[in-house]
Order: structure tokens, then C-alpha cells, then sequence
């Protein structure tokens, strides 16, 4: 199975975007049609390839006599020595440290006994003890903490260092990390998350997975069916608080943890890939773990790589039962698969320990690939795992977060449960705002399209009850008990009462919407897509089946083609908004694309 093109830009049918759109009355105008762009060339496509090659291989790599020269943006920072500093000089390199530490999202990279052109000069001991005792203090000074990575000897008595330093926000207790864990049916999905969070290793049966399954008959088949989620918490300095002690409960984890990594185990059978590309939309992960077993590679796993491509996401990739058989031919294929034009991107094998920290510093994240060997019966490779978790940062800077912090809340809803003595819990993500207890909210949208008013009695985190929860944070919500508050789904969304009050004039009250429309991307169809294509239809938490009413400037669409298209939701009304992301499937046959108008069922009743 090959890999298309996304979104190609030299391969489309423009849409005529000009036109007004009248959803309620299902949205059928004419449309005209614009004259097709010229296709790119293979060879275009190949000389690009190579360019992003070349821009990949700027990685710090210590291996090399000479590193790139010192980035100006990022979270990188190379200091030739830290010593004798005044106060002022000091409280200049504070200010540094700060920016930096902004730029890498709480974490930043620095190499001591490294010129600013990339030389690598050394220090000897004394001054190399001086700078690093600096580069503490200053760290210190910004409630961060420092860790030695690497260490290399560069000449006699002279040696280079590189150190992570790390700054929890002021709100949390740790950095947290959200890795979805996709790949096919029977590739130790499970097991590795087994050993990883309770440190042993697995029998070769399948022992280390029993813990991560929620249902019997999950027990029963030995495939997840559902989301489960796993904690794994590391210390300032990397070392696993899982371990640390016997029977340590999540709350504990959390609480010990300086950065905790939250794994969502998803299902690898076909029967239950809606329930995986759900997760994938709806938890928005910073990260997806692609697992693959070294005896080959099945459809799913195919389908799950497409899906991680088309979403966008940056993923690595782990290769398991290393104990059975010799990944030399599966590697070989990944490797194929990941460097084809369609892809672009650069496998690179992890093997040791500086591989690990070259992964984790560079310098384009979005365009490497990274590899690893694991056996979780013998335990080989798992370290190097381990360590690579412990250096990955969250994928949005410090900046964006604030802004999204200032903004009204919005809760995304993607479980629900019913909790005797409680009432109705929500689970989900907080993808704006700050939620804490007593805020008075609104769900919805019900099936006329409304919202209901109601009240968040507690929340809990990691399975431990917190008073706030912030934006990019995942949580559940205990609701004030209301013996009206109408039946609850997976897709609603909870938005802040005071953002939709009457005296607003300018704001629009928040209601559902039967139709949308949006520019899609047909990813692959046998055929070709016509008006009357019905499809299940991904949105955020939102999962739905909808019929195309209407596509823009022609009357079919096919695989690679692009076009403007009508939704309309089949059972109840979305809150849908403009600039979203669209995901539908149905079969084999799979699009994307980004909501570009919604038509919210109160404007067309005032019309």
C-alpha cells in the first residue's frame, strides 16, 4: 500500500470560495469551475526531497569535530565558558536562559566549551566545573533544574558538555506529554506499555498486558477495544518514579513526577479504528508511538501511518519482538516506506545514547523519524526508550499556551460516565481557557441545537482531584446534580456561560449546526466521490455520519483531487466552527480537509 500526496497544491480542483452558501435548505447552487493547475513533475518532487535531507542533517551531533552554528531562534545555547562572571553579566545570561527556556516550551539545550560558529573548543576540568556550577546557579535563579546529558573529551584535558535545563510552569506540578500508541493488531502495543510503567519484563505470552486492559473480554481476545490510559513519571533527572517504589498509585505518579508522559493505548484491530482515529482528532496528542513488530508489517499498521501523515503529527516508531526474529527486513521496509516522496521524512535509527539525545535536541522535529529496537522479554532497547521519553518536549511554545489561557474556555467532551452518589462526568480536553471549580458552563449542542446551563463540581487530573485546569490539559468534570440536565454524548462541547450573555450584542449565542462546508483532500476512492456520498465523518471528539448535499465547481471528486464540499450530519446537529480539521473514512476510502463555513441552526431560523 503506498502513501498520497497531501494537499498538493500542483494537483487540485480549486474551489470557487466567492459564493454564498444557504445550508438550510441543503445548500444547492450552482457552482462553476476552475481550470486545473499544472502537475508537478516527479523529478520537482525529488529535488525537494533533497533539500529537506540536507536541512534534516543539521542535528547536534557530537559525534562531529564540529557542531552547526548557534541557532538564533530556539531553545539551543552554546557557551564557550560561564566563569568569573559579575552581576550584571549574570543577570544578562538570567534573561538568556528565560528566552530560551520559552522558546523550547519549559526545556532548553546548552553546550558548554562550544563556540558560537559551532567549534568545539573544550574546557579544561576547573573551568568546566566553574561554568557548570554558573549555569546551575542561573538556573536556580529561574526555579529550573540542570541536567549533564553528555560529556565529550575534545583534546588532552579539555572536554565539551551538554545540559538540559528544565523549568516546571508555576501552575503545575510537572510537564506533561500526551503519545498516542497506534499500530497494528498483535504488535505488543500493550505489553510495551506493560513494561514500561510497571517494570517488568513481559513472559512471552503476553503477561505485561494484562494490567492495560479495561473489559474481560479484552482479558479474553488480548486486543484493546478501547482508550486506555497509562502514566509514566520521571524525577529531575530522568530516572523512572514508577520504579521507585512497589504498588505506587497514579496519584502518587503525578505527584512525584517533574514530567509525566500520559500513553493512550489504542486499539490495533480494524474493527475498532473509529475508535482510534477519535482519539487521534479528539485528545490532540503531542506525539504518536507507532508500534511495529519485527515479523512484519500488516494493513493496519499502513492505516494507522496514513492517518498519523494526513493529521500531521510527529510520530517515532518502535519495533518490538527484536527476541523472535531479526528486524534487519522490517527496518528496510520503514525505511522505504519513510524516505518515499510521499513521506518525506528521515528515518533515523536510535542505537545509542548520544542517538538519543541527537533525536531529542534537533533542530527539525517535524522532519525525522526515529527508530528504536525494543524487546520486551529480554529488555533490550528499553533504556534507550526510556531516555528519549524523558528529553521529549511538548509541541506549543509558551506564548501560544498564554494566549490560549486568555481566551473563553472550551472543553472538548470525548467519554461520559455515570457515577453513583455523583451523577453525570465528562472526560476530555480543555483546548482554551482556564476551568476551575464552581465555573458556570453550557453543553451542547442538544438535538434543536442549544445549550444547556450547567456547574463543574470538582475536577480531577491523572486521576487525582485538582482545583484548575488549564488549556492543552486533558481532565474530567463532575457536574452539579440536575434531574433535567438532558441525555450527554461523545462531541459535545462545553463552552463558558459568561462569553454568551444577552448584553453582548456582538456575540453570537452558541447553537448547533445541521451543515458545514468544507475544503476537502480525497486521500483514495476506487471511484469517485458524488453528491449523496455518505461517510462517518471526524471533527475534534466529534464522530458522525454525514451526506455530501453539494461539491463546488464539478460534480464528482477523486483520489488526489481537491474541492469545496456540503456536509450535512445525519442523527443531531455539531457545533462546528470555522478553520477545524476534517478527518472521514468509510472503508478504505479516506479524506481530509479544514472546515471553512458553518451555518448554526438559530441564524438560519432568524433568516
Amino acid at each position: 500500500m503506498d502513501f498520497i500526496s497531501l494537499f498538493d497544491p500542483n494537483d487540485s480542483i480549486e474551489s470557487n470560495n466567492n459564493q454564498k452558501n444557504d445550508g438550510y435548505n441543503h445548500g444547492k447552487k450552482t457552482f462553476r469551475k476552475k481550470n486545473k493547475k499544472k502537475k508537478a513533475t516527479l523529478q520537482q518532487q525529488t529535488d525537494q526531497l533533497q533539500q529537506d535531507e540536507d536541512n534534516v542533517n543539521i542535528v547536534l551531533d557530537f559525534g562531529l569535530d564540529q557542531l552547526p552554528p548557534e541557532p538564533q531562534l530556539g531553545n539551543i545555547e552554546y557557551k564557550l565558558k560561564l566563569i568569573n562572571t559579575s552581576s550584571q553579566r549574570f543577570e544578562h545570561l538570567v534573561t538568556q536562559m528565560k528566552w530560551r527556556l520559552r522558546e523550547g516550551k519549559g526545556e532548553a539545550v546548552y553546550e558548554i566549551g562550544v563556540l558560537d560558529s559551532g567549534v568545539l573548543h573544550g574546557l579544561n576540568n576547573a573551568d568546566m566545573a566553574a561554568s557548570l556550577d554558573t549555569l546551575k546557579k542561573m538556573a536556580n535563579k529561574l526555579g529550573a533544574t540542570t541536567t549533564i546529558l553528555r560529556r565529550k573529551v575534545v583534546s588532552t584535558k579539555r572536554s565539551v558538555a551538554e545540559v538540559l535545563v528544565r523549568k516546571i510552569p508555576d501552575d503545575q506540578n510537572s510537564i506533561e506529554i500526551r503519545v498516542s500508541v497506534v499500530g497494528g493488531v498483535n504488535a505488543g502495543k500493550s505489553t510495551l506499555l506493560g513494561v514500561l510503567t510497571q517494570g517488568e519484563l513481559d513472559n512471552g505470552r503476553g503477561s505485561a498486558r494484562l494490567n492495560m486492559f479495561r473489559h474481560r473480554h479484552e482479558i479474553q481476545s488480548g486486543r484493546t477495544s478501547c482508550i486506555s490510559h497509562e502514566s509514566l513519571g520521571f524525577d529531575t533527572q530522568g530516572n523512572v518514579i514508577n520504579l521507585s517504589m512497589d504498588m505506587m498509585t497514579a496519584e502518587e505518579i503525578t505527584e512525584n513526577s517533574s514530567k509525566l508522559v500520559t500513553f493512550m493505548d489504542l486499539a490495533g484491530h480494524r474493527r475498532y479504528l473509529k475508535t482510534t482515529v477519535q482519539a487521534l482528532t479528539g485528545y490532540h496528542p503531542h506525539f504518536s508511538m507507532l508500534v511495529v513488530s519485527a515479523e512484519g508489517i500488516n494493513s493496519m499498521t499502513y492505516e494507522h501511518l496514513d492517518l498519523i501523515q494526513a493529521l500531521d503529527m510527529s510520530y517515532f516508531i518502535v519495533v518490538t519482538k527484536i527476541e523472535n526474529i531479526s528486524p534487519d527486513a522490517t527496518l528496510t521496509k520503514l525505511k522505504s516506506i519513510i524516505g518515499s516522496v510521499e513521506c518525506r521524512k528521515m528515518p533515523f535509527l536510535i542505537q545509542t545514547n548520544d542517538d538519543v539525545i541527537t533525536a531529542g535536541a534537533r533542530q527539525f522535529p517535524e522532519q525525522i523519524v526515529p527508530i528504536f529496537y525494543v524487546s520486551n522479554v529480554t529488555g533490550e532497547g528499553l533504556d534507550l526508550l526510556t531516555r528519549f521519553l524523558f528529553l521529549l518536549s511538548p509541541g506549543i511554545s509558551n506564548a501560544e499556551k498564554e494566549r490560549l489561557e486568555q481566551e473563553p474556555c472550551e472543553f472538548i467532551v470525548d467519554e461520559i460516565f455515570k457515577i453513583n452518589g455523583i451523577g453525570s462526568v465528562v472526560g476530555g480536553l480543555l483546548v482554551k481557557g482556564v476551568l476551575t471549580e464552581d465555573t458556570q458552563m453550557q453543553i451542547g449542542p442538544l438535538q434543536d441545537g442549544s445549550f444547556y446551563p450547567v456547574t463543574v463540581q470538582s475536577i480531577h487530573r491523572n486521576r487525582a482531584p485538582c482545583r484548575m485546569v488549564r488549556a492543552g490539559q486533558s481532565s474530567s468534570l463532575a457536574f452539579v446534580q440536575d434531574e433535567n440536565l438532558p441525555p450527554l454524548r461523545s462531541g459535545m462541547i462545553l463552552l463558558h456561560s459568561d462569553q454568551y450573555t444577552p448584553s453582548a450584542a456582538d456575540v453570537v449565542e452558541p447553537y448547533g449546526s445541521w451543515f458545514f462546508q468544507a475544503k476537502i483532500s480525497v486521500l483514495y476512492h476506487a471511484t469517485a466521490i458524488y453528491e449523496g456520498f455518505q461517510t462517518t465523518v471526524h471533527i475534534g471528539s466529534i464522530r458522525q455520519t454525514a451526506v455530501v448535499e453539494g461539491i463546488m465547481g464539478c460534480g464528482k471528486i477523486g483520489t488526489n483531487e481537491q474541492a469545496s464540499v456540503l456536509f450535512r450530519f445525519m442523527c443531531h446537529p455539531e457545533y462546528v466552527i470555522p478553520g477545524q480539521r476534517i478527518l472521514f473514512r468509510e472503508g478504505k476510502n479516506k479524506g481530509i480537509g479544514y472546515v471553512t463555513q458553518a451555518f448554526p441552526i438559530n441564524t438560519q431560523r432568524a433568516k
